[in-house]
Parts: C-alpha cells; structure tokens; sequence
C-alpha cells in the first residue's frame, strides 16, 4: 500500500529588519513573551500561510519583486492592547502596495491564501502574547509611557517554514 507523500508545511512570510529595529523588537519579545511559548524571534508578518508545495514559485515571484522594490520605510506609530498582549503598531504605504501587489500574485496559487491572509492587512510587531490580561495591560501602560515614535527601512523579506510551533528560515530576499 502506497502512503500519500505529506504535504510540505506552509510558508509565512515577513518583513526583514535593519539589525538595530530587531535586536530592540527582539529583546523586547525575549523579556515579556512567555519563554515556553517563545520559539521564534521577533518579527512582522506579511503572508501566515503561503502553500508549502509552491514554495519555488513564490521563491521566484518574491526575488523579482521584492528586486524591484525600492527598501521601504516603516512608521512604528504606537501600541496596541491584544487583550492577551501587547504589539508595536507599524505603517508603511509602500509596504502595503508591496503586499497588494504580492496578493495578486499569490491569489491564484493551487491552495489560493487563506482568509486570514486575504483580509485588510495590519502590521505589527507582537513583543508579548498569550498572557493573562492584567499581565498584558501593565505591560501596555508600561511601554506606552515610555514610547515615541520612530522609523526604520526594511531591508527586505524573510521566507519560513512553520514546523508546528518554530519556523525554518528558507531564503531572504534584498529590496532594491
């Protein structure tokens, strides 16, 4: 009896940051994440699940575009209470035409994207999840005393593949 040939895990897709953004974003995430619960590092997500089996088409839609996109700049604009977290809330007007333009192509994919992945697009970056909301608003407060806004330029894309809690980098990908 021939067993079916498993179906590659899905890919998710996010923002690369400038070393300085995410050792800041990053260090947050390691102090006030739950450890047992921390399996990747900080990060901003633009696709949660792209079909593992197309992986070289979206690797080859991904270095052409993400080539001719010039590096963007990202707005950290402020925070946002998850009600069992905490995340920085990001902006970015060419990182979100870049998305639409990545939805177009990744739409017609066999598998397609996901609802999650087709619905309006909020970029954050989560430090803190799955806590008990006390927990999450001090924190909130805590970090919202202190914030001012800031700016980054990503210096582009990072694939993953989701292993069932930590994820695999597969490729970078460089704007511009």
């Amino acid at each position: 009896m021939t067993q079916p040939t498993p179906t590659p895990d899905p890919l998710i897709l996010t923002l690369a940051m400038d070393p300085e953004t995410f050792a800041r974003f990053d260090g947050l995430r390691r102090r006030h994440f739950p450890k047992a619960l921390n399996h990747i590092p900080a990060h901003a997500t633009l696709f949660h699940h792209l079909p593992g089996p197309c992986e070289p088409g979206i690797v080859e839609t991904l270095a052409a575009l993400s080539r001719a996109q010039a590096p963007p700049e990202v707005a950290v604009t402020g925070l946002r209470f998850t009600g069992r977290g905490v995340a920085y809330v990001l902006a970015s007007e060419a990182l979100t035409t870049f998305r639409a333009r990545l939805v177009e192509q990744f739409e017609p994919l066999e598998e397609g994207l996901t609802a999650q992945d087709r619905q309006g697009w909020r970029p954050h970056v989560t430090v803190q999840n799955k806590v008990d909301p006390a927990t999450a608003r001090a924190l909130h407060a805590e970090l919202e005393a202190d914030f001012a806004p800031f700016r980054f330029t990503a210096p582009g894309l990072l694939l993953w593949r989701y292993l069932g809690g930590p994820w695999e980098r597969r490729a970078t990908f460089t704007f511009g």
